[in-house]
């Protein structure tokens, strides 16, 4: 029988610790994707490439990142998990999609723009990897004819930039590539710094007191919730106004996204609360859903021969797909 579910696709970088901004942006969501389209989950370790250091474990990063796939309900049975770097597809339609994409619109991208502006003084050093880094994304995208991809609301000029390039390529060779749309969830699609909450929390932060991590010590992040930005406001209310309130929020948004309360039930909930008695009771649901996921991650990390066989049979899956779309791309520019 066909299968004629929609096809996802989502992918993350082994580049380190997984922050709980991850997991509540995308990851939480896997679980329950897999009943209703067809999924492909990459872990994106030729992405990392451009930011790796000597003193990085890939590999051990690469079993980490899968452990905790499994961890979060991605189900190798159902779903193709699979390491990039592990299908070679992808890299040769990285160069093929290359020759397809300008580099005028690769250095508008944001990130290009914000990665540059923070290696300023090192400009000449930047790795060619940074600017064509959205050019391997959009090959991962189109290799398996995607319908959707789970993207933040600061992802869609990259999903934008895979639609031009795939459109620009069908207009020479026909209808060769499926034009990919975004999948938003409603909330928690950008989790804020905990210090600074107007801007993402993410997993590369040079002060890790912004991030709740995955895998930590339960006791340090107790501290970093104990020290999160709230506000001054007299007598201290707690609701949720990103503009007023962008803190107490963000707090809000982490809490709702791990209780699978709404936001409206929450600020009900802490009606006439102090902030300290708040930051308490989001602590300790944190605590006991890092508990569980970090329990089970332990179970899956520990059987490295498990991992490995997950990983193997993916990429043999993957390769099977993405071969498929490879042939008709390279017939349609005639080096096949």
């Amino acid at each position: 029988m066909i299968n004629s579910k929609p096809i996802l696709f989502s992918a993350i970088q082994p580049s380190g610790n997984l922050s709980i901004g991850n997991y509540i942006g995308t990851m939480r969501h896997w679980s329950s994707f897999q009943d209703n389209y067809e999924c492909l989950y990459c872990i994106a370790d030729l992405h990392s490439l451009t930011t790796l250091n000597k003193n990085f474990s890939l590999q051990n990063s690469v079993l980490d990142t899968l452990a905790l796939y499994l961890a979060c309900g991605v189900n190798p049975k159902k779903s193709i998990i699979f390491i990039q770097s592990h299908v070679y597809q992808h890299s040769q339609l990285n160069w093929i999609l290359s020759c397809f994409s300008q580099f005028g619109e690769l250095s508008r991208m944001t990130q290009f723009k914000n990665k540059r502006k923070i290696q300023d003084n090192y400009v000449e050093n930047i790795n060619i990897g940074l600017l064509n880094y959205p050019v391997l994304m959009s090959s991962d995208i189109l290799l398996y004819q995607t319908n959707l991809v789970p993207v933040g609301q600061d992802q869609k000029q990259h999903l934008e930039l895979t639609r031009n390039i795939a459109n620009r390529f069908n207009l020479l060779y026909g209808d060769i590539f499926t034009l990919p749309k975004p999948l938003i969830t409603k909330t928690g699609s950008k989790i804020m710094s905990l210090l600074d909450p107007t801007k993402k929390m993410s997993k590369s932060d040079t002060n890790k007191n912004n991030v709740i991590f995955l895998l930590e010590d339960i006791s340090s992040v107790f501290l970093k919730i104990k020290n999160a930005v709230t506000d001054s406001e007299m007598p201290p209310k707690i609701y949720y106004d990103l503009r007023r309130k962008s803190g107490i929020s963000n707090l809000l948004e982490i809490l709702s996204a791990i209780t699978n309360k709404k936001i409206s039930i929450l600020e009900k909930e802490f009606e006439g609360i102090m902030y300290s008695e708040f930051k308490k009771i989001i602590f300790d649901n944190i605590s006991k859903f890092l508990h569980k996921l970090q329990k089970s991650y332990l179970v899956y990390r520990k059987d490295e021969s498990y991992l490995k066989k997950v990983a193997k049979e993916g990429a043999i899956r993957a390769r099977l797909k993405s071969e498929k779309i490879l042939k008709r791309v390279s017939t349609a520019i005639g080096i096949n």
